[in-house]
This record gives C-alpha cells, sequence and structure tokens, in this order.
C-alpha cells in the first residue's frame, strides 16, 4: 500500500499511542477469527421461546382463508399470530414509504412474504406447527419487469396509493422517477464525430452477509419490550417498531447486538416486529435466528436493472453528449428505492465532465423480491454501463481507454449534470495514472509451480479442467465516482456522548454512539479520534443503543465522517469543559490558563509551548464531564423532479481499478489473477483499515461480475436459488491479489479531511472485470454476471 498527499490539521500537539493516521487494531477482530465473539445469534434467556415465520409460497395471490388451528393445538406452541392479530391500526412499515405489511393481509404481493408468526418452546416445535396452518391462495397474474408493470389494465402492486411520489410519476407501478436534463444532449449530438449506444442489464445481487437475521425480544414488567438485534440503525427500527405495537418509543428499548455483516441489507426491518409482537403476546422472552434460506427472503437485494446508454465523442476525444435511461426493479415494496433513483440518476454520467445530458432514472413496483439499499446503491448500476460505453468509444477512436478517460476526468470544480460543483479534490485522471502504473502481475503464473502446474492459478482451479490451453489474458481498466452521505436534503446527523472521569488515578474516556458495528471497525475510529482529541490512553466504547441520540444508519459510507465528526465535536466540547475547569481550580496560579491554547496531553494540561500547567486527574478529582453533542455536515437539497438540479450530495468518492483476467475460451471459465485500485480517501483514519475496506469492496463487486446473482422465475416471480449452495460466492481461492494505492488528499469541509470509503471500490471493480473480459475474449459481455455460456456461445 502507498499512503500519499497533503497533511491534514489534526490536534498536532496529542501524542498518545493508538491516535488517529496509526493503524491501531480491531477491539474485536481476535473474537471474530477465533469464534469467540457474541453474535446476536448466540444470545440466551432463561424461559426463552423460539419464534418463526410462516412464508408465502408464492408471489402473488389472494388470501382466501387461513386456518391456525392445528399450529395452535400443537404441544408446545404459545402463539400462532396472523394480521388481525396485530394491536394497533398501524400495520405497516417502511423506510420512506410505509407499504410494507408487518404480516400479509388481503394479499401477497411476493414470494416469501411473511404470512403468519408462530411462537414455541422449540424452533423445531415452531418450524413444524407453522408448516400446519392452512392458506388457501388465489394466484393472480404477476408483473415482472417494465412491460408487464406499465401495460394497459396492468394489475396495480399497491392500489390507492397515497406517498408523495405518486404525483410525479407516470404509472402507480413506478415508484419513483427522476430526470436528470443539462444542456441540450440532441443537439450537442450533431457535434459528435463518434456516437455509440448499448443496452445493459445488471444481475440481482444479494448482500450474502456471514450472519442471517436474528434478535431477542423481552417483555419487561413496565408493559415495555427490550430488543437485541444486529441492525443497521436502530433509531429507524425504533421509529417503525413501536407505532406497530401501540407503545411509545421509551418502552421499546434497543440494544445492537452482534452483527455479522450488513452491506444494506438489515436497513430494512427482518424480524424486529415479529419478535416483539410474539414476546408481548406470550409474557416471555421470544428469538428469532433465520436460516440461509429464510434469510435470502428475509431482507432486500440489490436492484436488477436495465439501463441504455447513449455517448459522442468529437475525434480529439473529448465527450460531447450523453443520454441514458435508468430501469431498477424494486420489487413488492419500496423500501429504499426512492434514494437508489436518486443516487443512479445524479451519477449516471460518472466522473466526467459531459455538459449537454439527458437522464432518466426509475424503479419499478413488481411482484419479484424487494430490493433496496446494498453497497453502492444505484451508482454501482450506472458505473457498470457507463464505463462499458467509454471502452466503445475509446475503440471507436482508436485511443487508449485509461488515456481517454483522463481527457475528459472530472476534477475540483467541475459542475455535476445536477448543477452542483466538486468542490473538494476530485483526482480521477491521477488515481487511473497511478493504477495504471502499477506492475502487471507474470504471465503465465501456473507454469512458475515447475513441472506440474499449478492449477489453483488457472480458469476452473482445482476442477483441473485445463493446463493452459485455450487460455487467454485480458486487462481492463474503470473508474467509478459515489456520493458520501445521506443526500437530497435529508437531515443527515449523528450524536455522540463523551464521558471523561479518572478511574484509579488516571484519566479515562468513555464514548457512547447509537453507531451500528456491522464489520466496518467504527469502534476503532471512536477509540481513536477519543485518543487524538482528549490525550488519554484508556478508551471503553460504551454498546450501541437507543439511550443516546441516533446516529443515522451505517450505509452510505457516512458514519466516520458523520458520527466520527460527533465524537470528535462531543471530545472537543469536553476537552474545553476540563480546561476551563482548571482555569476555575488552578488559573489563579498560571497566567497561561487564561490563554485558548490549550492541549489535553497524555493526561496532562499543556501549554501550546509545551510547559506543564497539571495534570488531568487534579482537575477532574471531584466530578466528570460527561457531554451529549449533535453534530451535521452542509445541508444539501432535494433534485428538481423536472430538470434534476440541486446540490444533493455532500461529498463524492472516487476509486479506479485494474483487472487482470485469464479465461478458458472453450470452456467459458475466467480466473480474476489481479484487481489493482487506487483510491483517494481524503485522510487514512487507520490505515489498515482502510486498506481492508477497499479490498472487501472490490471482492464484492468482482462476485456480481462473474457468478452472483439471484435468479427469479419469468413466468412465476419464484426465487430460484435461495441458498449458498446456488448462490454463487467468491471464496478465498477465487480472491485476487488486491494491490491497493492509497491517495490522501484533504476534503476541508469533512473532520480531519476525510473521505467515506466503503462502497467507491465496489463501483469500479465491476466494469473492471468485464472490461477484462472482453480485451481477452473480444465479446461484447453487456450483463453480469457472465457465464460460461456467454462466453462460448452455447
Amino acid at each position: 500500500m502507498g499512503v500519499t498527499g497533503s497533511p491534514t490539521n489534526i490536534n498536532q500537539g496529542t501524542r498518545t499511542k493508538g491516535g488517529i493516521g496509526e493503524s491501531t487494531l480491531r477491539p474485536d477482530g481476535i473474537l471474530k477469527v477465533t469464534g469467540e465473539f457474541a453474535y446476536s445469534s448466540d444470545m440466551w434467556h432463561e424461559d426463552m421461546l423460539w419464534g418463526h415465520t410462516l412464508r408465502s409460497t408464492v408471489a402473488h395471490a389472494e388470501i382466501a382463508s387461513i386456518d391456525i388451528s392445528e399450529a395452535l393445538a400443537t404441544s408446545g406452541v404459545y402463539a400462532v399470530l396472523t394480521y388481525d392479530d396485530l394491536p394497533t391500526a398501524m400495520k405497516n412499515y417502511g423506510l420512506e414509504i410505509q407499504d410494507t405489511p408487518v404480516l400479509a393481509h388481503g394479499r401477497v404481493r411476493h414470494h416469501g412474504e411473511p404470512v403468519a408468526l408462530v411462537a414455541a418452546d422449540h424452533p423445531e416445535t415452531a418450524r413444524r406447527a407453522a408448516a400446519k396452518i392452512r392458506i388457501d391462495y388465489r394466484e393472480l397474474p404477476v408483473v415482472t419487469d417494465e412491460a408487464s408493470a406499465t401495460a394497459p389494465g396492468a394489475p396495480l402492486i399497491h392500489e390507492g396509493r397515497d406517498d408523495h411520489h405518486i404525483g410525479h410519476v407516470p404509472h402507480p407501478n413506478i415508484v419513483h422517477r427522476q430526470p436528470i436534463v443539462r444542456g441540450d444532449a440532441e443537439a450537442a449530438k450533431a457535434r459528435a464525430d463518434v456516437v455509440v449506444t448499448g443496452d445493459y442489464y445488471f444481475g440481482m445481487q444479494d448482500q450474502a452477509f456471514l450472519g442471517p437475521e436474528s434478535g431477542l425480544a423481552v417483555p419487561a414488567e413496565d408493559g415495555g419490550v427490550d430488543l437485541y438485534v444486529a441492525t443497521q440503525w436502530l433509531h429507524s427500527d425504533l421509529r417503525q417498531i413501536a407505532p406497530v405495537l401501540g407503545l411509545p418509543e421509551d418502552k421499546v428499548r434497543m440494544t445492537l447486538s452482534g452483527v455479522g455483516g450488513a452491506f444494506g441489507g438489515r436497513e430494512d426491518l427482518s424480524m424486529q416486529i415479529h419478535a416483539c409482537l410474539l414476546a408481548l403476546r406470550t409474557g416471555k422472552p421470544v428469538k428469532i435466528v433465520y436460516n440461509r434460506f429464510e434469510s435470502f427472503f428475509g431482507h432486500v437485494h440489490r436492484h436488477p436493472a436495465r439501463l441504455h446508454y447513449e455517448h459522442g465523442a468529437t475525434r480529439d476525444g473529448k465527450l460531447t453528449h450523453m443520454k441514458c435511461r435508468i430501469v431498477l426493479d424494486g420489487g413488492a415494496y419500496a423500501s429504499a428505492s426512492p434514494a437508489v433513483v436518486g443516487n443512479a440518476s445524479s451519477l449516471a454520467v460518472g466522473p466526467y465532465v459531459i455538459e449537454d445530458v439527458d437522464i432518466e432514472a426509475l424503479a419499478l413496483y413488481t411482484n419479484n423480491p424487494p430490493c433496496g439499499a446494498m453497497r453502492g446503491f444505484g451508482a454501482v448500476q450506472a458505473c457498470f454501463a457507463y464505463e462499458a460505453q467509454m471502452d466503445k468509444l475509446a475503440a471507436e477512436l482508436g485511443m487508449d481507454p485509461v488515456r481517454f478517460r483522463q481527457l475528459n476526468a472530472m476534477e475540483q470544480g467541475t459542475l455535476l449534470p445536477t448543477g452542483q460543483q466538486v468542490d473538494s479534490p476530485a483526482p480521477v485522471a491521477e488515481l487511473l495514472r497511478r493504477v495504471k502504473a502499477m506492475p502487471m502481475p507474470p504471465e503465465r503464473q501456473w507454469e512458475s509451480a515447475g513441472e506440474h502446474p499449478d492449477v489453483r492459478a488457472l480458469p476452473g482451479g482445482l476442477s483441473n479442467t485445463t493446463h493452459g490451453e485455450g487460455v487467454v489474458r485480458g486487462v481492463g481498466y474503470a473508474v467509478g465516482l459515489k456520493n458520501v452521505g445521506f443526500s437530497e436534503g435529508f437531515d443527515d446527523y449523528s450524536t455522540a456522548r463523551v464521558r471523561m472521569e479518572v478511574i484509579g488515578g488516571e484519566p479515562v474516556a468513555t464514548v457512547h454512539t447509537a453507531m451500528a458495528e456491522v464489520g466496518q471497525g467504527g469502534v476503532t475510529v471512536h477509540a481513536q479520534i477519543a485518543r487524538t482529541e482528549l490525550g488519554v490512553a484508556q478508551v471503553t466504547i460504551h454498546p450501541a443503543d437507543t439511550k443516546v441520540g441516533s446516529a443515522g444508519s451505517t450505509s452510505a459510507s457516512r458514519q466516520t465522517y458523520v458520527t466520527g465528526g460527533a465524537v470528535k465535536n462531543s471530545c472537543e466540547a469536553v476537552r474545553e469543559q476540563v480546561l476551563e475547569m482548571g482555569r476555575r481550580k488552578f488559573g489563579t496560579y498560571h497566567p497561561a490558563w487564561a490563554t485558548a491554547e490549550l492541549l489535553l496531553e497524555g493526561g496532562k494540561v499543556v501549554t501550546d509551548g509545551g510547559e506543564v500547567l497539571a495534570d488531568v486527574a487534579d482537575v477532574l478529582e471531584d466530578e466528570a464531564v460527561d457531554i451529549e453533542l449533535e453534530w451535521r455536515h452542509r445541508p444539501t437539497e432535494a433534485f428538481d423532479l423536472r430538470t434534476g438540479q440541486g446540490n444533493g450530495h455532500v461529498q463524492y468518492s472516487f476509486a479506479a481499478h485494474r483487472a487482470v483476467v485469464e479465461v478458458d475460451t472453450e470452456l467459458g471459465l475466467v480466473k480474476v489473477i489481479e484487481l489493482a485500485c487506487a483510491q483517494d480517501v481524503g485522510k487514512a483514519l487507520n490505515p489498515l483499515s482502510v486498506v481492508g475496506q477497499i479490498q472487501g469492496g472490490t471482492i464484492q463487486g468482482m462476485g456480481i461480475a462473474v457468478m452472483e446473482e439471484i435468479m427469479v422465475d419469468p413466468v412465476t416471480a419464484k426465487v430460484r436459488n435461495p441458498s449458498f449452495t446456488d448462490y454463487l460466492l467468491p471464496t478465498i481461492l477465487d480472491t485476487p491479489t488486491i494491490p491497493v494505492d492509497v491517495l490522501e488528499l484533504a476534503d476541508d469541509h469533512a473532520p480531519y479531511g476525510l473521505r467515506g470509503i466503503g462502497e467507491a471500490p465496489t463501483l469500479s471493480s465491476t466494469p473492471a472485470v468485464l472490461a477484462a473480459i472482453r480485451n481477452a475474449t473480444g465479446l461484447e459481455l453487456n450483463r453480469t454476471p457472465v457465464r460460461p455460456e456467454h462466453l462460448t456461445g452455447l
């Protein structure tokens, strides 16, 4: 890894070990790799019951009747609940649009929709009882694509819609539509010497997190409930859960339990309300743990997309215009579809300067599985298409694909198609230069083992299908543009409580936020910030819960920026209060106490010249300092619904990839040899964690390029492969070498100059792999994932 760039402003007086800029180790790292970490599925409570969800076996049908009598009579069963048993008039929930029923009522809209709940004294008893519930389904025609969703007389997925998007969509089966128009794309087309078009398909990807959905609900003596759950956003869950239970929010107490990955799949509710309902009905703790089959139906997925793009360029390689239409399949319920549409449209042009654009993005309601947040949402699908277009244009012009991109690369000061100016570093051309300059992996690596080839380095791997015959190498490049944080006027903020006190004669700090640690390493960074700002060696991270203000969602690459900013803000306030206490207590003894140039360093109060004034322990001997503050980044605004103009995003991140692949052209097998990445991170608060995030995002993008896709039957809308037997994931044997070059160019608007990093590498790794396969085979390959039959024509 290389780390270069300009320094950023941090507390230069602080030299406490383990602060900002150091590769401190994760406090949960050893526990996780040894299997000792307690995930939410490991929770246990005395006298606990087990909950189970019965799901629909069809994608679209009327529910004529439900008979629970046999299930309820099963020995060991304590409760069976259907829609009619819900305690309040509020029976729906949703992130933005409350269109998702807690349990199906009158109709099911997708395969696997929850219909009934069972609580029993053993998980197998609950499952067997659920299987005894008799449901009479009367199947209805299914809506599976744009043609069937918007055809005259098409079944309406949600009749009588009254959400705030309905007024600007051309059909009720369209969740949200966002055009972006700048300049005159049709007139600019006349200036083009070359025009290329493409139709692209992006498959439905699963988050495939390690730990399936799970949680434990414990009824309380005050009539409320305590919920221990793996989630991405405690306060959003609370806002949706409490009205359904008919409880005030202060009687629904939520604590984050160990989260086995998320990637967007835990932004929506899964088992939270179900466990609480069963606990309140039975008066006993209820635990729900999905198996992998249930998990595929229990959370949203990445939107599959169909994208049509047109680009033009002059003979000297300058882009003239761009037109595109992006259709996202949102499935049966809205989830995060409106935000995904916003991202897909506003980032559809990519990291390039194009003055004349005509963009349309929309999301559909269908009877396919619900889709919502997944790492890089909206921007991932668009990047796949516009990067394929860049390669097409470069080929038509006879130009090097990297050079062509650099000629058109945005930079600081560029106006986006939304009219927003990029007001922080945008080193797109430099990232491409760096990734291209990285050393190439050796040719024919499988021969390095000597007489017998190392088949692990060949397409097909240990299946031993080839010893190098028919294997062709390809190289491809891609670069992407991703927003950071919540956008379009959302009140994006976080809260942090910081306490500083003396324990055992030493100053210590406690950081308390509601941030969901889902594997991204926030618990490590928050401690680093506290050490940097307070100069203390010992920092405790309080478990995340709803006893502190909201931290927002662990998504959109926002937590280090926003919750890190909140921790920094609260630490600064604590520091100033400690110093003020010292001024009151000791100020008469030294004139330097009256100055503002004071820092906390190693348990000492010092002047800016390093003169020690007092021990912090002496200042705090009588009382602790405890401060909770909210922190907001600069505001954004909604995009105009006609033109798409508006300052919709707070920050942008950039990553570039070079993929090297080897393809067995006879069998259609692909081996990704290397995925080199260069990314600007603003400031690497924890360099080791930064590289881990980049490598993880890179592999997730590679997965959708060559193997990952949820298959949905186009006739029945049923999921065909809800298991890791049939839904293929990259393993360690599929993982290529991933050299990373980290560039640090500070964003002056962000804490420490940092830039959100988690999503950007997921964008560009997918089209880079596709570009490399095209380079090896000469095939057009306009869909993900690429399968053997696409390469062999079989």
